[in-house]
């Protein structure tokens, strides 16, 4: 087990309210003297301070969590195998490429050996580039060569440096989308603050660098930063043009760095897609956006070598299936409620038929199934029959794939975000319920909509769509905890957005009889202040304190069994175990793997089910077949996984093993009706008695009190 112990001592402006009037003041001299000039310089003036703090506050958020990483782990003091055992399961697989990138030759050699690689997964060569999201590695080792800068900076430095900066991009991004909506940088600050005190709920790139989400997610957040400003009004084709190219920029990057890609830009598309047939997006900007999605994808696709996961992707069903049926449907949004009503039932109804035919038509085609352990554990998750599959099981009885925990909303309550955040959605949904309803009414019922104006606000394209993203992303969220991170960063834009908006503050006053211009614009800018000194007073001695705790990596036993294979087994051996070990085996040592935690690909998760059997009740014998068909010579067995108490009776792995087998499980407790005894004890047990039915196929070679390797003997 790894622990962790106490160090030993050794582009928006301000909103259009706020703008200059353009009519002109008459002195009594009769020269006319225009705030045109005076306006013009504030507009300046704010953009360059609100950049200069969104800068600061980016670095300063860089500079913290890579403070944060160091002293939790002492980093730059620990020997090279302790931090490359710091990168825990599949992130110590993708810096493993990095690292062979940077070892190799040269850089063809090094493409070659990822292109042509037979040490991930053994008597197989497979392509590292097509299956999976490594072209930024690739990227940094390249840079990392051709720079000045090896005598100065180590690779790993170069590399967790590099994630630490794209913090600041995620922050940026973030603080530019709140004040494009708020009109006021303000809120950007607002919302940079609450993403920072939120810390543990909004990212966790400290503790897991290397993960696919901490590359993908900043280019997430500066696409959604440059659709917020597509989407507002009265935008110069140039800057139409230039905000489509940084959005399919980012659209690119973010499908690049992230295997799950597709389903997060599927619940983006299905936001335009509603906000459209409500009426609430021009539909132009919704088919570039459509488009870009297509197009961006597609790149991804070429450069993975045309992986066929991405090609059966839902999203890409979807968004052709949407063109097509607006195609076939060209009146689709003319009409009086009724009709439109009936004509967006059937839209909806096409675009689905549509989506799953072609989705079927190419898996079929294709003979696509790396994703079906994904609608599997779906299916299950949401209480559509129970499942003995092995594989949805193992994602349903992980914690992250859970429920989000209730703790989280009383966390992000303490900072005041979740109670804002609450009160700022409740306005916007019923805004944007009313909108929706006089969008579909027409022209019958313009004259309701006139006697409900004075409490009511126009719904903004921009706000709309951040509306409806906050809501789909939150119901990811909670139904499955490890997607919180697309929720909560967004909500702390979303939240501070309200909070600063002279609408929503227009809104309220007006429903209460209490609007003035001069009271809204005080509001405005008040209530922020006091929630920012809030956090401030609240929080600032936290996270002095967190700084200045110090500690220091601590797993001997895991460095013990890196540095035994690097000094007694051959750089051919290959080695079996749990994909998360593994993982580290790889790029601790560069030994061959049977298998290893990048899950998305059928034949890998029908070999970890067989590898896994050493976990099972099975014969030595039928063990060692297993073993030995994937070229294994040595197996590591864990303790923390034969005698597992993590989880409870039915989610351990011996549990799914067991089920998945037919066999009864161990312990207290009921069993499904069918299920039997097995004829044999657990392996992982009944090696340790060194009893002759299994020596005479395994020799142990090295134990410690955490892991156990044997040798397979080699049979004629």
């Amino acid at each position: 087990m790894t622990t962790v112990r106490q160090r030993r001592v050794g582009k928006g402006t301000e909103a259009a309210e706020d703008q200059p009037s353009e009519e002109k003041n008459v002195k009594p001299d009769g020269k006319v003297l225009s705030d045109h000039t005076g306006g013009k310089l504030w507009n300046v003036l704010s953009v360059t301070v609100g950049g200069i703090v969104a800068i600061s506050l980016g670095l300063l958020t860089s500079v913290y969590v890579a403070t944060l990483h160091e002293n939790d782990l002492w980093f730059s003091n620990i020997k090279e195998v302790e931090r490359e055992i710091s990168f825990r399961t599949e992130c110590g697989l993708y810096y493993s490429y990095y690292k062979q990138m940077i070892q190799a030759a040269s850089i063809q050699q090094g493409l070659h050996g990822l292109v042509y690689d037979n040490k991930t997964e053994s008597v197989r060569t497979i392509n590292i580039l097509e299956r999976m999201n490594v072209y930024q590695e690739v990227f940094l080792s390249i840079l990392y060569r051709i720079l000045p800068i090896q005598q100065y900076l180590e690779p790993v430095y170069f590399y967790i440096y590099t994630l630490f900066g794209l913090q600041a991009v995620y922050v940026i991004a973030l603080y530019v989308t709140s004040w494009l909506l708020s009109g006021t940088w303000l809120s950007g600050l607002l919302a940079a603050c609450w993403y920072i005190t939120n810390r543990i709920d909004t990212t966790r790139v400290e503790f897991t660098i290397p993960l696919r989400e901490n590359w993908a997610l900043p280019f997430f957040a500066v696409q959604i930063a440059a659709i917020t400003y597509l989407l507002r009004t009265h935008l110069q084709p140039v800057q139409e043009r230039l905000t489509l190219m940084a959005i399919f920029v980012a659209t690119f990057l973010f499908s690049l760095t992230w295997q799950f890609n597709q389903f997060m830009m599927l619940i983006q598309a299905l936001a335009l897609f509603i906000l459209d047939c409500f009426d609430m997006l021009p539909t132009a900007k919704v088919t570039w956006l459509y488009i870009i999605q297509i197009s961006g994808l597609l790149l991804v696709c070429v450069l993975q070598f045309f992986n066929s996961m991405i090609l059966g992707s839902l999203l890409l069903s979807f968004n052709a299936s949407v063109l097509i049926a607006r195609t076939i449907q060209k009146n689709l949004k003319k009409g009086g409620l009724l009709n439109r009503l009936g004509k967006l039932i059937l839209h909806v109804l096409l675009v689905l038929c549509f989506t799953l035919l072609i989705n079927k038509f190419i898996k079929k085609i294709l003979n696509l199934e790396s994703d079906e352990h994904i609608f599997k554990f779906l299916k299950a998750k949401f209480g559509f029959g129970a499942t003995r599959d092995f594989d949805a099981n193992l994602y349903l009885c992980e914690e992250a794939f859970g429920l989000l925990p209730l703790n989280t909303f009383s966390r992000l309550s303490d900072t005041l975000l979740f109670c804002i955040y609450v009160f700022v959605l409740f306005l916007m949904t019923v805004v944007a319920v009313i909108v929706a309803f006089r969008n579909l009414s027409g022209s019958n019922q313009v004259q309701l909509m006139e006697k409900m104006e004075e409490c009511t606000i126009t719904l903004k394209p921009d706000a709309a769509y951040n509306l409806i993203h906050t809501v789909l992303f939150g119901c990811l969220a909670l139904s499955t905890m490890r997607m919180k991170y697309l929720w909560t960063s967004h909500m702390c834009v979303f939240a501070s957005f309200g909070l600063c908006s002279t609408e929503i503050w227009k809104l309220i006053l007006k429903c209460i009889h209490l609007y003035t211009s001069r009271r809204t614009h005080v509001i405005k800018y008040s209530i922020p202040i006091i929630t920012l000194l809030y956090i401030s007073y609240k929080f600032w001695p936290g996270i002095m304190d967190e700084l200045s705790e110090l500690r220091e990596f601590y797993d001997p036993d895991t460095v013990e069994l890196m540095n035994w294979i690097k000094s007694n087994t051959p750089n051919t051996a290959v080695f079996a175990g749990s994909m998360q070990l593994l993982a580290g085996v790889k790029l601790c040592t560069g030994r061959t793997l049977t298998n290893h935690p990048h899950y998305e690909d059928k034949n890998l998760r029908e070999r970890t089910k067989q590898i896994y059997q050493i976990y099972a009740k099975r014969s030595p014998e039928d063990v060692y077949r297993i073993l030995r068909s994937f070229g294994t010579d040595y197996v590591i067995l864990e303790d923390s996984i034969c005698y597992e108490r993590r989880h409870s009776r039915g989610c351990r792995l011996r549990d799914l093993l067991d089920i998945a087998n037919g066999h009864i499980m161990d312990g207290l407790g009921e069993n499904e009706p069918d299920l039997k005894p097995s004829l044999y004890p657990r392996f992982c047990e009944e090696i340790k008695k060194n009893l002759p039915s299994y020596t005479i196929h395994f020799t142990r070679v090295f134990q410690n009190k955490t892991f156990h390797v044997y040798k397979l003997a080699k049979h004629k």
